[in-house]
Parts: structure tokens; sequence; C-alpha cells
């Protein structure tokens, strides 16, 4: 081997695949000491130092110095090959540092293929791949777009980088917001945290630290053009902006605006916040399929659930009741529960001992008796509903069948409308405010229409129209509504 040739081969290798020399240098000498072996023997002691200012090399058989010609004879094309090897894994491992540091940032790249399954991205050192369940639901990719997304993984397969996107992230929104809007990376203002459905709404907490500044105002834009521009990118996904606060009676009105709150009550054992509203709030502070309440949630980090002031005290009546029958328990103990937002048996199921203990007096004994019945009932109602279910749709599928048939079935009693056995039992399954009003809100148009300049904590900046997309998910219609159309039929 010519020691110039060495020294182009390492310096084209460092430019092109941005490899350091060192690695490349280190991966040389291993070949050549793995070539000799295979010449002199595994057992022999083989060293081999390649120089780095002028290529040449230099080594030694069992301690004495091997001439040229020696080196020579080393088999230059097992050096080759091993050579290849090392550079591969040695490019391997530079693409794998390189995006490793690029998780949960934005890249940019060229459709390769896109035939409505795993779509190949080119980012110009690698293929990367953005699967259907990364993919933003609804949006149609074609071969030959620029797309943005994040990188969400990043592994090695044999000698190459498996590199794996996602457009479905929350963090794929915060991104594209920062490079929309300077003043984020400036500092002037701050997402504080990302509530995502992708490809139908996300909710996008802001703050700023300068009270001049209003960062709704501030993501927005002028009429709308920085919020427009990330929604664009996300396939016509709706963003609402709202304002942060650190106390969550604030920011959890303001994460479910439109709708008006009357009250946050705060159930800090168990993360609970019972937000209570006027009836005609009702079905807008749930939202479409329970889309709007969900987002707020994520987005602050509470379970919220929605009732009226006389839902919540008809669920605390039974509350009481149902607690007062467990073994051990007393009226007072159950009003204490209550007042801590320990509402249903699957509460009081997870309910921690020693806290238990703290605020009731009893002894363990009593307290694990206690615990371990309200777990019992707790399964008892779950497999109560799930009998429920299955029966509901049981009776569907016979109710189409008799349709297609053209058969018509004969009229049945109406199913009374007091709560089921269950519910009685079991206070949780008696109250659920947000299945209760699921139905009112599928019927009703959408609710959460307001235009960018409405609400002075929150903007909307969706145009939002009734598309279909904004049911979330579970679009279909709720199981509730369905029984009830079969009953009135």
């Amino acid at each position: 081997m010519n020691p110039q040739d060495i020294l182009r081969y390492v310096d084209s290798l460092h430019r092109e695949k941005n490899i350091d020399t060192e690695l490349v240098f280190s991966a040389i000498e291993a070949a050549l000491q793995t070539a000799a072996k295979r010449q002199y023997g595994e057992d022999a002691d083989i060293q081999v130092q390649l120089n780095r200012e002028n290529g040449r090399i230099a080594a030694t058989l069992d301690g004495e110095q091997l001439g040229d010609d020696q080196i020579g004879r080393i088999g230059a094309q097992t050096a080759k090959q091993v050579i290849i090897q090392k550079v591969r894994e040695a490019e391997r491992d530079s693409l794998m540092a390189e995006y490793r540091e690029q998780i949960g940032d934005t890249v940019a790249g060229i459709i390769g293929r896109a035939d409505g399954g795993v779509a190949t991205v080119n980012l110009g050192n690698v293929e990367a791949i953005l699967p259907r369940s990364e993919q933003i639901p609804g949006e149609t990719l074609h071969a030959g777009e620029r797309v943005r997304a994040v990188v969400f993984e990043v592994k090695a397969t044999g000698n190459r980088v498996r590199v794996v996107l996602s457009r479905t992230r929350p963090q794929l929104v915060q991104r594209l917001f920062e490079q929309e809007i300077p003043e984020l990376s400036e500092g002037v203002i701050a997402i504080n945290s990302i509530s995502r459905e992708p490809g139908y709404r996300s909710k996008v907490a802001v703050s700023s630290e300068d009270s001049q500044v209003d960062p709704i105002a501030v993501c927005v834009g002028y009429r709308g053009s920085r919020i427009k521009a990330v929604r664009e990118e996300l396939a016509g996904e709706h963003i609402d902006v709202v304002r942060y606060s650190e106390d969550p009676e604030v920011l959890i009105p303001n994460a479910l605006q439109p709708a008006e709150v009357e009250q946050v009550l705060l159930c800090d054992m168990i993360g609970r916040a019972i937000v209570l509203v006027q009836e005609d709030q009702l079905s807008l502070a749930i939202g479409r399929r329970g889309q709007n309440v969900r987002l707020a949630s994520k987005l602050c980090g509470w379970d919220i659930e929605i009732m009226t002031g006389g839902e919540l005290e008809e669920q605390i009546e039974r509350a009481v009741e149902a607690f007062s029958q467990l073994e051990g328990m007393t009226p007072e103990i159950s009003q204490v529960l209550v007042e801590q937002g320990y509402l249903s048996y699957d509460d009081l199921s997870v309910i921690e001992p020693d806290a238990f203990m703290e605020m009731s007096g009893l002894t363990e004994e009593q307290v694990d008796l206690i615990v371990n019945t309200a777990e019992e009932k707790a399964e008892e109602a779950e497999e109560a509903a799930a009998q429920e279910r299955q029966a509901r749709r049981e009776r569907e599928r016979l109710h189409k069948e008799a349709e297609a048939a053209g058969v018509v079935e004969p009229e049945t009693p109406a199913e009374p409308e007091a709560p089921e056995p269950e519910a009685a039992a079991e206070p949780e399954a008696a109250a659920e405010p947000e299945a209760a009003a699921e139905p009112e809100a599928a019927a009703e148009p959408e609710p959460e229409a307001v235009d960018a300049g409405g609400g002075e904590d929150a903007k909307s900046v969706a145009d939002e129209g009734g598309s279909p997309a904004e049911g979330g998910a579970d679009s279909g219609p709720s199981e509730a509504s369905e029984v009830k159309s079969q009953q009135d039929g």
C-alpha cells in the first residue's frame, strides 16, 4: 500500500462521510492486523502501527520488526475487505450519533415512496421511514412532496441506520411553533404544555414573562398568519391557543374555553378536578365526543369531570349512602371521603391506606377491609356494565338482521328510565356526567366553533364549520344514543 494513497483515502472519507480520521486510521490498523494474523497464525503476536503524518506502516511479529516486503505479502484483498467493513461501521456510528441528537427535533425531506402504508423520506444522507401509525389521520402523501416530521426513533440494523419519523407527536406542533414564531426562540414567550389528537385538534398553553406581551396574540399573528402556516403543515388540524397559569383553578377554565366555568373543585389526593357549569354550557365544555374535556385534561394534567351543580349534589348523596353501607364505615367518614373527591367504589379501591387511616381514625385492619370490599364492588359493577354492553350489542345485531330480512319486529315495552340495578349499588355507574351529556353534544352543532378573536384568555384559530374530522378518533355515534334511537324506533 502506498503511504500517500492511504492518507488520501483517509482524508476523502473524512470529508465525504464526515467520519473522524482517527476512526479511519484505527480501522486500517485493525484490518492489517487481522489480515496478518490470517497469514502468520491467530496465535502470532502481531502489532501494526500506522503513522498519522506520512502514512507509513510499521509492524512487529513476536517483537521483531517486519520489513516492507513482509508487510506487502499480507493479503491485500483481505485487508481491503476488513477496511471496508470497519469504515461502514464507522459511518453507521456517525449517522447514529447525528440522528440520536435530533430525536424530538424536526427534519425535512422528500417523500420517495408512499403506497398507502409506510412512506420513505429521503433526508439526504439517510432514507428514513414514516410508518402509517405515525402519519396524520386523513392526510395523503405523494412521492416527490416535501414533508416535515420529528425524529421519533433511531436504531442500527446491521450496517445501516434505521430512522423512524413521526407526524403525530406533540413535539411536531411545538417545533413548528418555534419555526414560525421568533419570540419563542428569543425567550419572550414560552410553550408550557401541549395536548393533541392528530388530525383533529391541538391545545397549546403559552405564557409570557413580560406583562406587556400577549402570548396568545403573538402565536396567532397578524390576521392569524402564523397559526395558519402551522395548520397548513398539519393538514388543516385545528389549534387552540390558551393562556397558561400555574394555578389549576385558572388554567382549567382557560383550557375548557369557550365554555364558561362556574367553579373548579380540586381533589388533590386523586388528581381529579370537578368542574361545575350551567346546563346550557355542559355540551360545550364536554365537546363533540368528549374531545374538548379530553384535551383539556391532558393539557392541565388533571382528570377533569364536567357536571352541573345538581348532578354533583346527587352524586354526593349516592356516594355517602353507598359508602355508609360498607362494614366499618360511618356517615361522618363517608362525608369526609366525599369531600376529598372520592365519589365511587372504584375511587375508594385505590385510596392510600395511610391517608385513609389519617383522615378516618380507623385501624389498619378496618381500612384494609373497607378497601377490599370497595374493590370487590367495583369489579362487580364493571362486570355488570360489560354484560349490559354485550346485551345491547346483541339486541342491535338482531335488530339489524331483522331489518335486512324485512321482518317487522313485534313491539316490545320500552325499558324503564330508572337507574339500572348496578347503578343503585354503585354510585359511579349512576352518575357519569360526561356519558350522560354525550348524546346531547353529538346532536347539537359543533359547540367549539369560535373565531381567532373569541375569548379573553383563549383563541381558537380554526374556522370550524363542522368538519367531519372534528369528531375525534371516536367519531361514530355513541352507544347510548344508538340504544335510545333503537328504543324510540
